[in-house]
């Protein structure tokens, strides 16, 4: 996962290193405006299936809350068919679509387009997600000094 500026810049310029002059990048982030965070409450459990057939429940939980755009997490799963629960922790980054824009541009990318989930609705300040559809920029390299 990239959370800091560093490790976002690092893959995004190896990502416009990669693509051909006729090449496409999709990738979803997380929206700030939508503050989803504040649902991953064990009050809030998600029950899946997972391969074999088994109702798993997960439960996300904040370990450190935040007013900036990073959230940290647990996310606990278990099943009746295991013997004891799998327990992962993780944090996110949660940006504004413009400063999503200018990471991209400093690295050579140029918005195609921008979706505010999966299913292609409008980006808008209640979209739970920013789906972005990226190709190299005339030039195709990074704007920034190195």
């Amino acid at each position: 996962m990239f959370v800091e500026d560093d490790d976002l810049r690092a893959a995004l310029d190896a990502i416009c290193a990669a693509l051909t002059d006729d090449g496409r990048f999709a990738f979803e982030t997380r929206t700030l405006l939508v503050r989803a965070w504040e649902h991953w409450t064990p009050r809030h459990p998600v029950e899946r299936t997972d391969t074999s057939g088994a109702v798993v429940r997960i439960v996300h939980e904040v370990e450190t809350p935040t007013d900036d755009d990073r959230v940290s997490f647990s996310v606990t799963d278990t099943s009746p068919d295991w013997e004891r629960a799998r327990v992962g922790r993780s944090t996110l980054r949660f940006l504004h679509a413009d400063a999503l824009s200018m990471l991209l541009a400093d690295a050579g990318l140029t918005v195609v387009e921008q979706f505010g989930n999966w299913d292609a609705r409008p980006l808008s300040d209640t979209s739970p997600e920013i789906i972005t559809i990226t190709q190299r920029s005339e030039g195709g390299r990074p704007r920034r000094h190195r």
